[in-house]
């Protein structure tokens, strides 16, 4: 598996820090954690992947170029396209960032994966539950990794998600509904103990805002806190999808930890992931 490079990042949530939804980048290559939080199995908004029901009756998401749109240089090839549980779940555990993609001096936390069979879903009050995959997902896995505290700075958790839907359609669904979570909710519980604030978050399709990579791009930042860490500790979410697969990396800050250093964490592992895709994805050449 090769990397597919991901260049500088441009643009910023001014606040936040947050640097832009979509990295430039070329090349060809294979390619909510919404809460990187504590890394144990209770409710939390890890894979940030709510039911993809339609949040707007008007608005609809765009799941294939029109004419004159440029277009991710990708092709899917149908027949490798996952049909069942089984397989997504193999894709997802091929694509998964582990702690060699983030960078030297990354270990896994414990525990490392959370349970493929539930994902968890943003309530009413703003608190993220942990509920049974929709029929519209078949699979979504979620892996923590941190850098551990050293040299008096606190540690950079980072977490690699993927959920394969069911069609393009549902995962464009998926990222409309990632960006209106952060408008209807810009507070949020994760679980007991953590929480995020102030969220604001930015879209882009292929080829705008510097979106070279995939089909869809997303960037949300806000201000993390927990009983462990205490806070306010910068957090940072990016994702993207390519086809019905999303995968997002997510990051988050400690005592002594600038935002500059957590975003640049996660552009390894999101490289690492979106050339994941297209070598498991892609036509072979």
């Amino acid at each position: 598996m090769f990397r597919r490079p991901l260049g500088r990042c441009c643009g910023a949530f001014l606040g936040v820090g947050l640097l832009v939804a979509g990295c430039s980048g070329s090349g060809s290559g294979s390619g909510g954690d919404g809460a990187a939080g504590s890394a144990d199995s209770t409710t939390s908004g890890d894979t940030r992947s709510s039911p993809t029901s339609n949040p707007d009756p008007n608005p609809s998401p765009s799941t294939s170029p029109t004419a004159g749109t440029p277009s991710v240089a990708f092709t899917h090839d149908p027949a490798r396209v996952p049909k069942t549980r089984a397989v997504a779940l193999r894709l997802a555990r091929a694509v998964a960032a582990a702690p060699v993609d983030w960078g030297p001096g990354f270990v896994k936390r414990d525990p490392y994966e959370s349970d493929p069979g539930f994902l968890p879903a943003l309530d009413a009050n703003c608190v993220w539950q942990r509920e049974p995959l929709p029929a519209t997902v078949l699979a979504t896995l979620t892996r923590y990794s941190e850098l551990p505290a050293e040299d008096g700075k606190g540690p950079i958790r980072v977490a690699a998600v993927v959920t394969v839907h069911r069609t393009v359609t549902d995962a464009a669904w998926e990222m409309a509904g990632t960006l209106e979570e952060a408008l209807r909710c810009p507070d949020q519980q994760l679980r007991q103990g953590e929480r995020i604030t102030g969220l604001i978050s930015q879209g882009s399709a292929f080829g705008q805002m510097g979106n070279l990579t995939s089909e869809d791009s997303l960037a949300e930042g806000g201000e993390y806190y927990s009983d462990d860490l205490g806070g306010p500790h910068y957090y940072y979410w990016l994702q993207s999808r390519l086809g019905q697969v999303t995968v997002a990396a997510v990051g988050r800050g400690a005592d002594g930890r600038t935002p500059e250093e957590v975003s640049a964490a996660l552009v390894p592992g999101m490289s690492q992931m979106l050339s994941g895709l297209e070598t498991e994805l892609g036509v072979t050449k």
